[in-house]
């Protein structure tokens, strides 16, 4: 169901009939269009131009009002919409989206009465006139909780679809109101916010009801509103309500931040305005209390500030209802009367500054200084301390109050001594004004906020932003130019429009662009940001403050701000440099500069609203605004010097906290953290960049304040509401002439005005909407949103909210599927949807929908929910009705069986022995139970002491951690404050860096222009010099007549008419060249002109195909969208169709059931009817035998008759057969009796075994709950150990492939030890056999010797025994040579594996220190282990006192359950018992019995009563404490639960622990035992490296017994030799030369021994011996050398032996032997 407050619009979507139908085609055959003109539109219809000759570009059309037939040009014609379309809700749903279209629709509208109305994402409100009774509480509660899309365009919409977001999103939200001023805009903000404060109410205490909300609206509306031209009651500041919620929804706290005040309308505004409205108020007051202490009693006759009291009786009355109202509204907001009294004093100041007045001349002073005194008295400071704070810039005891900046120069140090123009005493007395104001309302502003907080959570908050509209004093009927303060506020509302154009447009298209999604917006222009950056554009050259004007261009402000610096600036020159900036350039066409020159002096124009609202500015006194005032700045330093304590400590308290705001931004205080993080983002707008350097600067804080405003709305969703002004109003009822600047098309045709609406309807300006409809670019906006994809959601979200919608994709899947591809499972749920392709696109990370899909969808989805819902309602609804109809058996059973009860106590309430039990029970049970119960009163005592003792450090860590949260977040936001000025300070040092490099470049390069130019300045003057010397010389006659003379004056003569005559050539040929170019410079300006008109034609034409495009894309546009709509609508049919083809095949099916089912119910109902036939039959029957045996009990009766008149003969026999019956019904009596007792005590059982019964139930039921609670705390602690466990395997695993690496590493390298160690017992063993092969040859070769020599003596040795020695000598040499690099290569090898054995000693120390940390670790966690079953073995203990406490809690609670039992039957007792007594009274009463023996009886039952009340308060309290104590046991048992689950977790953990250190351990004695294998090894190969250097020891002293045989050898040799001397003299040199060369071996071989040297240094000198010539020994037996030269066969074999070695020696004793 749609709502809709204002009136019952026409339902779209509800099916049309066939007349309308019909109306429709009628409609669009006849191509009904807009004529647009001048005054308006009008409805025309088209008529073909087939058949008629019209040029190009005109198109006829025919009046629909008058019949008139016109040819427009077809830019003039707009496409017109059905009549179903007049009022429709939303502007986007047109078929034909344009100007006419639009207007229409809202002058139909509004017509009705109408104010609101969709345009697409936004709303837009016609100004009303009054009050109309849409704004009703009533009507609030129609949209509580609605979707956009259920509710009709209202404001109550807006803020319910914000507030709707924000609690679905958890997003911040701000609502935007635009339009210009009067529209409505504050009437709608008032709405908004008590829209909100009524919907969603406030948590807790009341922070923020409708009660403050409306006294705060009438603090603002007093202290910041004032009547203008344009508004009666306008708002002068910006400001942002921000509401804080919780997660509940509710209000939690408030904050209000102002801005932009017009603090100057309280001394200076423009003429017929009037100030603020609290003046009026305070002036009307009617409390003659507060009007003596305010000196108000005698108001003066003028006052310089215009504050005069009202003149009308009936004004003043209403300002006084104001003034009691606005007190009123202080008390609701927690404002003292000593605040509101500071707040009184200052205000009455004010009226008294103004009425004191100034000097106009002379010196500065006040003009009455009566009335200064009051106001110093008023302020609480003395008449002199004012008087120097307003003239003198000074305060007593302090200086002068100066707001210095960066780079401020000599002329700037003082503002009143230095150049340039003075302040006047009025200045100065209107910035004391101004400045007193200032900070009252600043303080208002923070007591508000104080009264708004809370300490309370906030989770979001939604901000409200109202700001003064536009300002154009024409349009209010003045003629007068708009001030700078309205200039700020239109530059405010241009910087909205441009959010409002960025958020619609600019965002829009990036997102697009990032999701590529390919969209065609050719008919959409970009919007002009002229306006805005003609007011703030800033300069990107330097931050420094320059006199000098840089080329770049600058907004005024910033102009503003440099020509105040300017000694004699004037404004004529600050708007040449802003109209050279941006001003009209020649070649621009009209209307494409954002800046007009006025014919006024020192007035402009400025178009804002994308050039729709041109607003002539009045620059005068500008420049003396935006220079400081020092009384402004002395303002707040006399209030916190005032002798008055209460204006004292109001402003003293907010000096601490001044910051940079101060001024320019009130209401940053709030406790919430959300408070907190706006003032903190503002901060950062006033400390970053180029804000840190001019933030004291005037003018530039105006662009710093709107540039805070617009960042913080950027930080959250934005909503947005237009306000119009429907008509051109003045104040109350005086209507205004229309600008003259207004918008009007190409065609200016004398139309009458635009076409009527309906009858009774109201009238709108079409002139004025159209240009607010212009310049707020709504029309653009609604076609991005008609032709884009507005709506889009994450892939992930999107799936997750709507796959209720396709329940089969969830069954295929599973309900725990986890999904890969989220795009992929979007794609299927789209498919699953049945969309229509056009209405959805997918991009990269979003699904992007068409307006109106997702609403849909979350229809259909919210349709699903219900469905289920009420399933699950129905399913819990059945549950509880069931139980509820087992617990009714169970108290049926239960009545019945107290029913069994009373009566079983009726019989035995008189036995005496029970009266006495019963009363003696209870009194042995009361003392036991005042005994428990006070034991139990104190535990209680003792657990609410430690409670509260918990509860008290609970509190205090709370507000511990809030203090420090927000010392936290104040110290980051001064941490940043100070970053941010140190990153200007270093970017102003490095631009005053770089401006003093290019001034020294400058200066180099002036100073050798300088140096040049004085070269030249020289030579020139020598030559003038010569040249008046010359002339003085024919002047005086002093030149000589001889010849040089006259020759040098023929030269000079000549040289003068050379140059005359060069003079004249060069000037007429100059003549005749300037000529030439000014007549081709002619030419040129012609052919410039006719290509400039080609160019102005060429672009007219441009833009008006242009236009034409633009008109047929957006009709192309709209064709298209209207296509996809049916299209659409047709998918839908097909759907319907679809369903209802399907639901009448199920009828179908349904009805052949059916006549089946009626088929079988027939051959069911012949069959009964047989039966009923049969049984009819058998009923015949039977009525027979009744018959039968009817009269059978007739003859019974009669036979009967007779006995019984036989028995009354006999009487005898009937008293006999009477006794016996008395005896028999005594008999029965007894056993009835005897029954009846039986039957009590199976009553007590059955009663006994059902309490059993439901006992067993109850805790059955018990049972199972901790059952399942024990299975889930089970389940969780089971996959938290699966989770841990795993995470130990994936470590365990890690650490396992890291030991498996190490053991890989350490068997490779075993390996190698191996390898290496075998091959060096190889070698070892093969050099050992071969030395001891050559050790056994070289004994067998000595033994030889020994025989030889034994037989040389016996017998002359030979020449061949000889050289065979020698050669077995040389062999037995060069087998000791290759022993030694044998041994050289076993030392290499054995320091290789020392190497080896030092990286596996490394290796083994790793590992032992890993197995010492891993050991280490074992031990901490055997500690902790130890420590956790200490801390176990202390739960279990506390558990099991617990549940010994809690066994003995039970038996209590069981036997107060008995006691409680016996009390309810003592009491049933005792009120039997009572009624029994009071039977008793009554019958003694009658029987007129004594009287004490009453009295006895009732003080007895007053007792008994007593009692019985005692033992209901003992049951009631035994029950609570049963209760709490079966929460404790619960507790403990969660406890004991947890504590058993972490300590399997860690046993286990020790396991894994254990086992690891026991595979660590096995691997370490792996590591020992080939460790030990190795050194083995090393041993062994040590032990075989002594052997070989022991037998390398005794081969070497073999060799040295041979080496000295061999010498005795020789010497026998010698002297054989000696006593031969007849030999031949060959055969002895060959002979000495073999001695020779056994000499030279034998030396080797001892030098070797006695060096013990490597083999190569052993082969050197090998080497060396064998060069080396023969020792003296054997000189003597040498032949000469001169015989060598002559034997050179000898030679030769003497250098084959030397290089041969054995086999040359052996071959040399051959022809030895020959030649002997």
């Amino acid at each position: 169901m749609r709502l809709d407050p204002e009136a019952a619009s026409p339902a779209h979507s509800q099916a049309k009939t066939e007349e309308q139908i019909a109306a429709e085609e009628a409609w669009y055959e006849t191509e009904k269009v807009w004529l647009v003109h001048r005054d308006g539109f009008s409805l025309a219809s088209q008529l073909k131009s087939e058949e008629l000759s019209l040029p190009e570009g005109k198109v006829r059309v025919k009046l629909d009002h008058d019949g008139a037939i016109l040819d427009v040009d077809e830019d003039d014609i707009e496409k017109a919409n059905a009549p179903s379309c007049d009022r429709l809700e939303d502007l986007a749903s047109l078929v034909y989206l344009n100007e006419s279209s639009v207007l229409h629709t809202l002058r139909q509208r509004y017509g009705a009465s109408l104010l609101h109305t969709y345009a697409g994402p936004s709303l837009l409100v016609l100004s009303p006139r009054g009050a109309p009774a849409v704004y009703s509480e009533k009507v609030m509660h129609m949209f509580k909780g609605c979707r956009r899309e259920d509710m009709a365009p209202h404001i109550y919409a807006v803020a319910q679809t914000a507030y709707r977001a924000m609690l679905m999103s958890r997003q911040d939200q701000s609502i935007v109101l635009l339009g210009s001023s009067g529209s409505g805009k504050t009437t709608s903000f008032q709405h908004l916010v008590q829209y909100l404060a009524t919907i969603a109410g406030t948590s807790g205490s009341k922070v923020f009801s409708v009660e403050k909300w409306q006294a705060l609206y009438t603090i603002l509306e007093a202290f910041g509103n004032s009547p203008t031209i344009m508004n009666g009651s306008a708002t002068r500041f910006s400001q942002i309500l921000s509401l804080d919620f919780d997660q509940a929804g509710q209000v939690a706290s408030a904050s209000i931040q102002t801005m932009l005040l017009e603090k100057l309308r309280v001394a200076r505004r423009p003429a017929s305005e009037a100030t603020f409205n609290v003046f009026y108020y305070l002036l009307a007051c009617g409390d003659s209390t507060l009007r003596t202490e305010l000196h108000l009693n005698h108001l003066a006759e003028n006052n310089v500030f215009g504050i005069v009291p009202l003149a009308k009786p009936e004004e003043k009355q209403k300002a006084a209802q104001q003034f009691s109202k606005l007190q009123a509204a202080m008390k609701v907001l927690a404002i003292s009367p000593e605040e509101q009294k500071a707040c009184w004093l200052i205000l009455a100041s004010i009226y008294h500054l103004g009425a004191a007045g100034a000097t106009k001349a002379g010196r500065k002073q006040f003009a009455r200084h009566e009335w200064a005194q009051k106001a110093a008295y008023l302020l609480g400071c003395s008449l002199e301390e004012l008087s120097s704070a307003i003239f003198k810039h000074q305060l007593k005891g302090g200086t002068l109050q100066r707001s210095t900046s960066f780079r401020q120069g000599p002329e700037e140090s003082g503002l009143g001594e230095g150049p340039g123009p003075k302040l006047s005493a009025m200045e100065c007395l209107e910035g004391m004004a101004s400045g007193l104001y200032s900070e009252l309302f600043t303080l208002l502003i923070s007591l508000v906020n104080r009264a708004l907080k809370s300490s309370q959570h906030s989770l979001c908050s939604m901000m409200i932003v109202d700001t003064p509209g536009f300002q154009n004093p024409e349009r209010g009927g003045s003629a007068r130019g708009a001030s700078f303060e309205e200039l700020c506020h239109n530059y405010a509302q241009d910087r909205l429009q441009r959010l409002f154009h960025e958020r619609t447009f600019l965002q829009e298209l990036e997102r697009y662009k990032e999701e590529n999604i390919e969209l065609a917006f050719d008919d959409l222009e970009p919007a002009a940001d002229d306006s805005v950056a003609a007011v703030d554009q800033t300069s990107h050259q330097s931050l420094v403050r320059s006199l000098a004007h840089a080329d770049e261009a600058r907004g005024l402000l910033w102009l503003l701000e440099e020509e105040a610096l300017v000694p004699g600036a004037t404004e004529d020159a600050l708007l040449d440099r802003l109209f050279s900036y941006y001003g009209p350039q020649e070649g621009d066409k009209k209307g494409q500069s954002p800046l007009l020159r006025s014919s006024k002096p020192r007035h402009f124009l400025l178009g804002h609203s994308h050039g729709t609202n041109w607003v002539e500015y009045n620059a005068t006194g500008w420049l003396n605004y935006t220079k400081q005032n020092p009384a402004t700045q002395n303002a707040s330093r006399l209030l916190q010097d005032s002798q008055k304590k209460m204006i004292s400590n109001l402003f003293l308290g907010r000096a601490g906290s001044a910051t940079v705001l101060s001024g320019s931004i009130a209401g940053l205080e709030g406790g919430s953290q959300l408070a907190l993080r706006r003032a903190t983002s503002m901060r950062k707008t006033f400390t970053t960049g180029m804000a840190a350097v001019k933030k004291k600067s005037l003018c530039i804080q105006i662009k710093l304040q709107v540039d805070a405003l617009i960042d913080t709305i950027k930080r959250s969703k934005m909503h947005f509401v237009h306000c119009f002004l429907p008509v051109a109003e003045g104040l109350p009822g005086e209507p205004r002439a229309a600008s003259s600047r207004r918008v009007s098309s190409s065609s200016e045709l004398d139309l009458p005005p635009g076409d009527p609406c309906e009858a009774g309807l109201l009238q709108l300006d079409v002139s004025l909407l159209r240009a607010q409809l212009r310049g707020s670019r709504l029309l653009d906006a609604m076609r991005m949103y008609r032709q884009g994809y507005p709506d889009h959601m994450v892939f992930s979200e999107f799936r997750r909210r709507f796959d209720v919608l396709a329940p089969h994709l969830t069954k295929k899947h599973g309900r725990n599927y986890i999904v890969v591809d989220e795009k992929r499972a979007v794609e299927e749920l789209l498919e699953s949807l049945d969309l229509e392709k056009s209405s959805c696109c997918m991009g990269l990370s979003r699904v992007f929908f068409r307006a109106g899909t997702l609403a849909r969808l979350e229809e259909q989805r919210d349709e699903q929910t219900s469905r289920h819902l009420t399933l699950f309602q129905a399913a819990c609804r059945g549950y509880l009705a069931r139980q509820h109809f087992k617990k009714r058996k169970i108290q049926d059973l239960a009545i019945r069986c107290v029913q069994k009860n009373i009566k079983k106590n009726k019989g035995v309430k008189d036995w005496p022995w029970w009266k006495l039990f019963t009363t003696v029970r209870p009194l042995i049970q009361v003392q036991l139970s005042e005994e428990q119960i006070r034991n139990k009163d104190e535990e209680i005592q003792q657990l609410r002491g430690k409670l509260e003792k918990v509860e008290k450090e609970r509190n205090e860590l709370r507000l511990n951690s809030d203090r420090l949260e927000s010392r936290i977040s104040e110290l980051t936001s001064e941490l940043t404050d100070e970053r941010n000025t140190g990153e200007s300070a270093s970017q102003l040092l490095d631009a005053e860096t770089a401006e003093r490099l290019r001034a020294e470049k400058e200066m180099k390069e002036l100073q050798t222009q300088y140096d040049a130019l004085k070269k030249q300045m020289e030579v020139m003057e020598m030559e003038v010099m010569e040249a008046r010397l010359i002339r003085a010389a024919e002047i005086n006659g002093e030149v000589d007549d001889d010849d040089a003379g006259g020759e040098w004056r023929l030269k000079y003569e000549r040289a003068v008419r050379e140059v005359d005559f060069t003079k004249k050539r060069l000037q007429q040929e100059l003549e005749d060249k300037m000529e030439v170019e000014q007549q081709s410079r002619r030419q040129l300006e012609r052919r410039l002109g006719d290509l400039q008109a080609d160019s102005d034609e060429s672009q007219r034409a441009l833009q008006q195909l242009k236009k034409k495009c633009q008109r047929l894309t957006a009709e192309l546009q709209d064709t298209k969208l209207h296509l996809e709509g049916q299209q659409v609508r047709n998918h839908e049919l097909e759907k319907k169709q679809r369903r209802f083809d399907s639901e009448l095949s199920q009828a179908q099916e349904e009805a052949q059931r059916e006549k089946l089912q009626r088929e079988k119910l027939q051959r069911e109902k012949d069959m009964l009817l047989a039966e009923a036939f049969s049984l009819k039959q058998q009923l015949e029957e039977k009525d027979m035998d009744i018959a039968g045996f009817t009269q059978k009990v007739v003859s019974l009766e009669a036979e009967l008759q007779d006995i019984s008149s036989q028995e009354s003969k006999d009487e005898a026999s009937l008293a006999k057969v009477k006794k016996q019956l008395r005896d028999l019904e005594a008999k029965v009596k007894d056993q009835e009796e005897e029954l009846d007792e039986q039957a009590g005590s199976i009553q007590m059982l059955e009663q006994a075994k059902l309490r059993l019964e439901m006992e067993m139930e109850r805790m059955r039921q018990t049972h199972s709950k901790e059952m399942e609670s024990r299975d889930e705390e089970v389940e969780e602690a089971r996959q938290s150990c699966q989770k841990k466990l795993k995470q130990m395997e994936v470590q365990l695993e890690e650490e396992y492939e890291d030991k498996q690496k190490a053991l890989r590493e350490k068997r490779e390298l075993e390996a190698k030890l191996s390898t290496l160690s075998d091959q060096v017992n190889q070698r070892d063993f093969e050099s050992e056999k071969r030395l001891r092969k050559d050790l056994k040859r070289t004994k067998a070769l000595l033994a030889d010797a020994q025989i030889m020599l034994d037989h040389l003596k016996n017998n002359a040795p030979s020449k061949r025994e000889i050289a065979q020695l020698k050669n077995q000598l040389e062999e037995s040499e060069f087998t000791c040579a290759a022993a030694v690099k044998a041994r050289k290569a076993m030392e290499v090898e054995m320091e290789d594996l020392h190497l080896q054995i030092d990286d596996i000693t490394k290796a083994k120390t790793a590992l032992e220190e890993q197995l010492s940390r891993l050991q280490r670790e074992k031990n901490e966690i055997q500690n902790r282990l130890e420590e956790d079953q200490e801390d176990m073995n202390e739960l279990m203990k506390k558990h099991k006192a617990a549940v010994a406490q809690s066994s003995r809690d039970m038996a209590q609670m069981n036997d107060l359950q008995a006691q409680l039992e016996e009390s309810n039957k003592e009491k049933q007792e005792l009120q039997e018992k009572l009624q029994a007594l009071q039977s008793q009274v009554e019958f003694l009463e009658q029987s007129m019995v004594d009287k004490s023996l009453v009295s006895r009886q009732e003080a007895k039952i007053r007792e008994l009563e007593t009692r019985l009340e005692f033992e209901k308060t003992q049951a009631k309290r035994l029950e609570g404490l049963a209760n709490r104590l079966k929460e404790n046991m619960e507790k403990l048992t969660e406890e004991r639960d947890q504590r058993a689950a972490a300590e399997n977790r860690e046993k286990e953990q020790n396991k894994r622990l254990q086992r690891q250190l026991r595979d660590t351990k096995e691997e370490m004695g792996e590591l020992a035992r080939k460790e030990a294998e190795a050194s083995r090894k090393k041993h062994e190969l040590e032990m075989d490296l002594e052997s070989l250097e022991a037998a390398n020891q005794s081969l070497q002293a073999d060799l040295k017994l041979a080496f000295k045989r061999i010498g005795d050898l020789q010497a026998a040799i010698e002297d054989e030799m000696e006593s031969d001397e007849n030999e031949d003299l060959i055969n002895s040199e060959g002979d000495s030369d073999v001695d020779s060369e056994l000499e030279d071996r034998v030396d080797g071989v001892k030098s070797w021994l006695s060096k013990n040297k490597g083999p190569s240094k052993a082969a050197s000198d090998d080497g060396s011996l064998k060069s080396s010539s023969p020792t003296s020994h054997w000189k003597s037996l040498a032949p000469d050398p001169s015989d060598d030269e002559h034997d050179p066969v000898d030679s030769t074999s003497r250098h084959r032996f030397s290089h041969n070695g054995l086999s040359d020696s052996d071959t040399e004793a051959k022809p030895t032997e020959t030649n002997a």
